[in-house]
């Protein structure tokens, strides 16, 4: 042969994703469903609640307060405490609070009638969720980095499809009369034991789950300071402020608005949430392909005009299709602002706290200024607080954009495709 001749070398093509990496996914795509069971089977049963306690709408907002408060409680902490427990620990410790929350809610609801108690169980039930979300979002980025493409919108469509189960299965309960202690106590046991079984997937304890050295700590304050950081934040924010307004009050807002039945308002609830379920599903190929800020500037875009729609149609059926669209537009925000917190996994725990208590203001601001707001121009009018704050989002999401890696030869990020690179 030729010495000159060189025969090339074809490279091995590149292993894909590890059998634990691809179970860990599973697992959190099942930990993030139950987790949207759980809180969709609470909302779905609202207006049931509401009229067992004899509720007017700014009462009702007042203890739906209590569950936003759990969960702003929670989330100062909970990435310390998933960085000690670990990920799959803490979804578990979390869920317990979620079931525990969820029966005592409709115990005390149904069979004793005790306003404190609803208030007791939804505290314990935010607790729960809060804790559980900051941990399945930071073992989800993990699995996103591993995996090496965006995946974490569809984690929270896994969450949006749980929400639609539990949406349809509270519309079921409220169609057949079913006691809701006997719904919400069978939901709370369906999902602490799945969620035992995906959470035993997660990735093993690595550096990000083990003792960190103790200065690491400090880090939470130093995330506070950092502007990209609060700036995703309220990005996250608004998105949960679109989100959290249709999960509390969707449902009253068309019972009172549109004079539709108990049951037709749990059903719209749901279609709130299938829109959101195909927009986390789809959004996936848009932010590989486009990137972030362009797509999370054409689906708030999409939010602001739903949501218009939904309130100001005046005709049933056009406001249900208002009610997709805004289900569609408002649903990336909330993931692709955790994705973005946990860019550098060094910092995911802090960030993704910081990002959580941030947002999560809107859930314990939203339900109490709306509901009183409702007393005034009712229920349904309200809710045009939604996509006035919308608006001024546009402005924010660039801090989304992922940082330039200063490694040499690393592989680019996740969803940094596009525009945004």
């Amino acid at each position: 042969m030729d010495p000159a001749v060189t025969t090339p070398v074809t490279p091995p093509p590149s292993p894909g994703p590890s059998r634990a990496v691809l179970a860990a996914r599973n697992g959190v795509a099942v930990v993030f469903a139950l987790n949207g069971l759980a809180v969709a089977t609470w909302f779905a049963r609202v207006p049931a609640i509401r009229d067992a306690l004899g509720l007017s709408a700014g009462r009702l907002g007042l203890l739906l307060l209590a569950m936003s408060a759990g969960a702003i409680l929670a989330m100062p902490t909970a990435g310390l405490v998933t960085q000690r427990l670990g990920t799959a620990r803490t979804v578990i410790l979390a869920t317990l609070f979620v079931a525990l929350g969820l029966t005592v809610a409709g115990v005390s609801a149904t069979a004793t009638g005790s306003v404190a108690g609803v208030a007791v169980g939804l505290f314990a039930l935010g607790y729960g969720s809060g804790s559980c979300d900051v941990a399945m979002n930071i073992e989800g980025a993990a699995v996103e980095r591993r995996l090496g493409r965006t995946v974490m919108p569809r984690f929270h469509a896994a969450w949006s499809l749980g929400t639609v189960t539990g949406a349809g299965l509270g519309a079921g309960a409220a169609r057949l009369g079913l006691p809701v202690a006997v719904h919400l106590g069978v939901m709370a046991a369906l999902v602490l034991t799945g969620t035992l079984l995906g959470a035993r997937a997660f990735l093993s304890a690595g550096p990000r789950d083990a003792d960190a050295p103790a200065g690491r700590r400090g880090g939470l304050l130093a995330a506070w300071r950092e502007p990209r950081t609060l700036l995703i934040g309220l990005v996250v924010l608004a998105a949960a402020f679109a989100e959290g307004s249709a999960n509390d009050w969707i449902a009253v807002a068309f019972i009172d608005g549109y004079g539709v039945s108990e049951a037709a308002g749990a059903a719209v609830f749901g279609v709130f949430v299938a829109g959101m379920t195909l927009g986390r599903t789809v959004g996936t190929v848009a932010l590989d392909r486009w990137g972030r800020v362009p797509v999370l500037t054409g689906t708030i875009l999409v939010a602001v005009f739903g949501a218009g729609l939904a309130i100001l149609a005046g005709s049933g059926p056009v406001a249900v299709v208002g009610v997709a669209l805004w289900g569609i537009g408002a649903s990336l925000g909330f993931p692709v602002g955790m994705s973005a917190a946990a860019d550098e996994e060094e910092h995911a725990h802090v960030r993704v706290s910081v990002v959580a208590v941030i947002g999560y203001t809107a859930f314990l601001a939203g339900p109490p200024l709306l509901g009183l707001l409702g007393d005034h121009v009712g229920t349904l009018r309200a809710l045009l607080v939604v996509p006035v704050l919308l608006l001024p989002t546009l402005l924010l999401i660039p801090a989304t954009r992922p940082p330039v890696s200063s490694a040499p030869g690393k592989p680019e990020r996740v969803g940094s495709a596009g525009p945004d690179a």
